[in-house]
C-alpha cells in the first residue's frame, strides 16, 4: 500500500452491485423510543414555573415595594419555590426517562433560574413533542 496517494473509496449502493442482502445481515439500531407522557408533563412543568416567575417579580414584588403589601411574596414566593424544585427536579428525572440529552437538562435548569428562560426551553421541548408524535 503506497502512504503517499490518497485513500479513494468507491461506495455503491447495494442495487448497482447486483447482489441482495438480508435486512436481517444489516446492522439494526433500535431508536429510542421518547417518553410522551413525561415530556408532556416537563413541558407543562416548564410553562407553571415560569409562570409563576413573572408573577413574582412583575405582580408580588411591585406590590410588596410600591404598595406595602409584603404578603403577595409571602404568599407567591414560595409557591414558586416549590415549582423551581419540582422543575429541576423534572428535567434530571428527564435525563434517563425522556431521554433528554444532558445538554437540553443543563439548559432547562439555567432557564428556570430567569424570566422567561422556561419558555425558551419550552420551544425545544415542544418540537421534541411534535417530532414524537409525527414519528
Amino acid at each position: 500500500m503506497d502512504l503517499d496517494r490518497p485513500l479513494q473509496v468507491t461506495l455503491r449502493s447495494r442495487e448497482s452491485t447486483g447482489t441482495r442482502i438480508p435486512d436481517d445481515a444489516l446492522p439494526s439500531f433500535p431508536m429510542q423510543k421518547i417518553n410522551q407522557p413525561f415530556l408532556q408533563w416537563l413541558f407543562v412543568g416548564g410553562l407553571i414555573e415560569g409562570v409563576s416567575t413573572l408573577v413574582l417579580f412583575f405582580v408580588a414584588m411591585p406590590l410588596k415595594y410600591y404598595a406595602d403589601l409584603p404578603i403577595a411574596v409571602s404568599i407567591v414566593g414560595p409557591i414558586h419555590g416549590v415549582l423551581f424544585v419540582a422543575l429541576v427536579v423534572l428535567f434530571i428525572l428527564g435525563r434517563k426517562s425522556v431521554p433528554l440529552p444532558t445538554w437540553l437538562v443543563l439548559a432547562g435548569i439555567v432557564a428556570a433560574t430567569v424570566p422567561f428562560g422556561p419558555f425558551i426551553v419550552d420551544v425545544k421541548l415542544a418540537r421534541m413533542l411534535r417530532e414524537a408524535r409525527t414519528g
